[in-house]
């Protein structure tokens, strides 16, 4: 009887882990799958849901090369026709890892996304960026430049002006100034209310409340600042300012970095 026992709890051991070995490998086979629906990069610029205008496309692609260049971080846009019931942050978080934005190790990028079905919008930075692009300056970027665009339908103009409010961060702390100076334009409605009241006075005392604490939040309010300001000229000429496109050669802001989810997310 024991020999017998012992040989059916082997048995029943055995069948316990090839049933665990066909979980297992079913989990991967999933997982590898899941990897496979994000689409390959194609540049800084991945406008999948063909939404971006070419000047527009143009123009983030030529600075994205050059905040690359210059300070090592990769800014990169992607945008999807819908991202059907995956959780925005979720998604977006396991698009940035799929692509690798930034390099490994320094884990230097941002990725800017937006979903034109679900009507969404995210801002996500890596590992690397987190002290230059803290969450709440991101959710001023978000709500300030890119959201107000995005609700009237100008999607380029919205992830344009996303793009280089980052690069203006980003530039100031590398103490690099970037071709041609930028420009962030403004929405005219916005312009409008931005003169009465004291609501946006109060809104921006509270953003820079917090970053009175550190030394680097100290350091970054001027920054804060002249972002704030560049939109006071109104809105820009279109193609006439901004960055012009720095011509061919690949963007090569994919080695591998990481992020852990920081940023803000926006419905438009």
């Amino acid at each position: 009887m024991k020999d017998s026992a012992k040989k059916t709890v082997f048995q029943w051991a055995g069948t316990l882990w090839l049933i665990l070995g066909i979980i297992v490998c079913l989990f991967i086979a999933a997982t590898s799958e899941a990897e496979e629906k994000f689409p390959k990069p194609v540049g800084a610029v991945n406008d999948f849901a063909g939404v971006i205008p070419s000047d527009d496309k143009n123009r983030m692609e030529g600075l994205a090369r050059e905040v690359l260049d210059k300070t090592g971080i990769a800014i990169v846009v992607a945008t999807m026709t819908s991202i059907g019931d995956n959780d925005l942050n979720d998604y977006v978080n396991r698009l940035y890892q799929a692509w690798g934005i930034g390099k490994k190790g320094e884990d230097k990028g941002v990725l800017i996304f937006l979903t034109v079905k679900e009507r969404k919008f995210r801002i996500e930075t890596g590992y690397g960026v987190e002290g230059i692009l803290p969450d709440g300056l991101v959710g001023e970027i978000r709500d300030r430049y890119a959201i107000p665009y995005l609700k009237q339908g100008d999607y380029g103009k919205g992830l344009s002006n996303a793009m280089t409010a980052v690069a203006y961060v980003v530039a100031k702390d590398a103490n690099v100034s970037l071709t041609g100076g930028g420009r962030i334009d403004q929405p005219k409605n916005q312009e409008v209310r931005r003169g009465s009241g004291i609501l946006p006075l109060i809104i921006l005392i509270l953003i820079l409340i917090p970053l009175l604490g550190t030394r680097q939040g100290r350091e970054m309010i001027p920054w804060l600042l002249l972002i704030l300001l560049s939109g006071s000229g109104g809105r820009g000429g279109g193609s006439g300012g901004g960055f012009g496109s720095f011509g061919g050669g690949g963007f090569g802001g994919f080695g591998g970095g990481s992020s852990g989810g920081g940023g803000a997310s926006g419905d438009f």
